[in-house]
C-alpha cells in the first residue's frame, strides 16, 4: 500500500476502509516541531503527530437522538516492566479529526493477526511474523474467542485449538 496523505472526512474515511488492521499510520497536524526546551508544548505536539499501528476500525452509529461518524484506533505501546504490561497506550479518532494521515507501511504477507471481535468489531491483538509465533503469543496471552487470520488469506480465518473445555 502506497502512503498517501490525507485531509477531508470523505477521503479519511476511504483510506481507514482501505488500510488493513495491522497497518502503521502516521498522523500530524501540520504544525512544525518545538524544541525540546519547551517541554509542555513539544509534549501537546506529540499529541497530534505520530505514528500508531491500526487495531481497530468501529463503524458510524446513527440512533434517534445522536449519531457518531466513523472511526478507528491506533495502538502506540505497551509499557511495564519485567516481561508484565502495565499500561496499553491507544488513541481513538474519527474520520472528521482535523488530522491528516498516511499509511507508512502495511504487514507483509504471510504475517499473521491474532484477532478479537466485540459487537461485530474485529480487534487485532497482536500481529506476529508467522503462525508458529501467533500460537505461542495466543497460548499466553489467552484471548477468548481469538482467531488467527493470515496476511493475503483473510477469507480463511482459522480458530486456534488451545486444548481447553468449551
Amino acid at each position: 500500500m502506497t502512503s498517501k496523505s490525507i485531509v477531508g472526512a470523505d477521503e479519511l474515511s476511504d483510506l481507514i476502509r482501505a488500510a488493513p488492521l495491522g497497518a502503521l499510520l502516521r498522523y500530524a497536524d501540520g504544525q512544525p516541531r518545538p524544541p525540546a526546551r519547551f517541554n509542555k508544548k513539544l509534549a501537546a505536539w506529540e499529541r497530534t503527530n505520530g505514528v500508531g499501528r491500526l487495531i481497530k476500525k468501529t463503524p458510524a452509529v446513527v440512533r434517534p437522538t445522536y449519531s457518531i461518524p466513523e472511526g478507528f484506533t491506533l495502538h502506540h505501546g505497551d509499557f511495564g516492566s519485567g516481561g508484565v504490561i502495565v499500561m496499553v497506550v491507544t488513541m481513538t479518532w474519527h474520520v472528521t479529526s482535523p488530522l491528516s494521515f498516511e499509511v507508512i507501511e502495511a504487514p507483509a504477507p504471510g504475517m499473521v493477526r491474532v484477532l478479537t471481535q466485540w459487537e461485530g468489531v474485529d480487534e487485532l491483538r497482536h500481529l506476529a511474523p508467522d503462525m508458529a509465533t501467533a500460537q505461542s503469543w495466543l497460548a499466553s496471552h489467552r484471548y477468548s474467542n481469538a482467531r488467527f487470520e493470515v496476511v493475503g488469506d483473510e477469507a480463511n480465518a482459522i480458530l486456534p485449538d488451545l486444548g481447553r473445555a468449551a
